[in-house]
């Protein structure tokens, strides 16, 4: 059994619904322990009696450091703030052995079990961007993404976390200080400060804007490979993280602001708005008063005639897209 966590407020209930479906999906052996952080998404999820999952309000999650530095935090540095508590919440209140830490924009396509295995005797699994040259942030944002992280209930597993904890509350803001960064950049240094931090290997975890051009995809027999094109290595996909995504207006999504490749967008990017599309349908059918997720505009599209007739009639203006447009071309068989 593998026991997850996520984080997150209505706007992000479609993809966090579509991440759920993945593991569903993928994972045969899992428990999800979802933390709602507004009443909207508490109250809608609860009707979707989800398999394999939790729910927790935070009215039952909160505790008195928490409630104390929130007024500081704005909603986002909260939930970065959030992030240990939520998996310290878990392991503690569940009695679990171990509990992974995993963003709601993730989709999964094969058991991630393969990830949690490669530990072996370590206590903690932390994630490397892995950023392509060309995005390397590393000194912004650090060298490894929360995206994915595990925390076995063991002495360095606690020793870890509980440092977590306590940096976040002194310290998790949405700006670059004497290096640190959010929740984040407080993972740099873990394996030279404690033990029994291993740093995930398989590429097939942590793919993501800011690396996949590095790599060359393929779809065989309906699963999504990648191979490195500077060595050759192949990997089969195990999640993909969709940071940057946006809905757009007009049934179209923006891929953020990195250089994609158009083949391999499709091909990485239908799966995506396929389970998109699939939680919105569900989520409408039991709640039409309420979208959600965001939706943003399209730059001038509505003074540009030029940027009109390449959105809605070819599909695509810069990484503005039509979501039909990339289900259309980007079918995996």
């Amino acid at each position: 059994m593998i026991n997850f966590c996520t984080l997150f407020n209505s706007l992000y209930l479609s993809r966090a619904l579509a991440m759920h479906a993945s593991l569903v999906k993928t994972c045969p052996h899992f428990h999800l322990y979802i933390f709602a952080f507004d009443d909207l998404s508490y109250y809608t999820i609860l009707q979707l009696n989800l398999k394999c999952a939790t729910v927790i309000s935070l009215k039952e999650f909160e505790d008195e450091e928490l409630l104390r530095i929130k007024p500081t935090r704005t909603a986002g540095e909260y939930c970065w703030t959030c992030t240990p508590f939520t998996i310290y919440y878990c392991i503690q209140k569940y009695n679990l052995a171990s509990c992974t830490y995993i963003d709601a924009d993730l989709l999964f396509y094969k058991d991630p079990s393969v990830l949690i295995e490669e530990m072996g005797d370590h206590s903690v699994l932390i994630t490397d961007h892995r950023y392509t040259p060309k995005y390397d942030q590393t000194e912004l944002y650090g060298k490894y993404c929360v995206q994915f992280i595990t925390f076995k209930n063991d002495t360095n597993g606690n020793r870890v976390l509980n440092w977590w904890r306590n940096a976040c509350i002194e310290w998790c803001y949405n700006r670059a200080e004497d290096g640190k960064f959010g929740d984040q950049k407080y993972l740099d240094n873990w394996r030279t400060m404690f033990e029994g931090v291993h740093e995930l290997i398989h590429l097939g975890g942590g793919i993501a804007v800011w690396n996949i051009q590095q790599y060359d995809v393929t779809c065989i027999n309906g699963k999504l490979f990648g191979k490195v094109k500077a060595t050759g290595e192949a990997f089969e996909f195990i999640f993909y993280h969709y940071h940057q995504f946006k809905y757009a207006v007009h049934k179209g999504c923006h891929l953020g602001h990195y250089d994609l490749d158009i083949p391999t967008t499709m091909l990485v990017y239908a799966p995506y708005v396929k389970a998109l599309q699939a939680a919105d349908h569900v989520l409408l059918s039991i709640n039409p008063n309420h979208i959600f997720h965001e939706e943003i505009e399209v730059p001038k599209l509505k003074k540009s005639i030029r940027r009109k007739y390449l959105y809605h009639f070819k599909g695509r203006f810069r990484n503005f897209f039509k979501q039909s447009y990339i289900l259309r071309n980007g079918a995996c068989n």
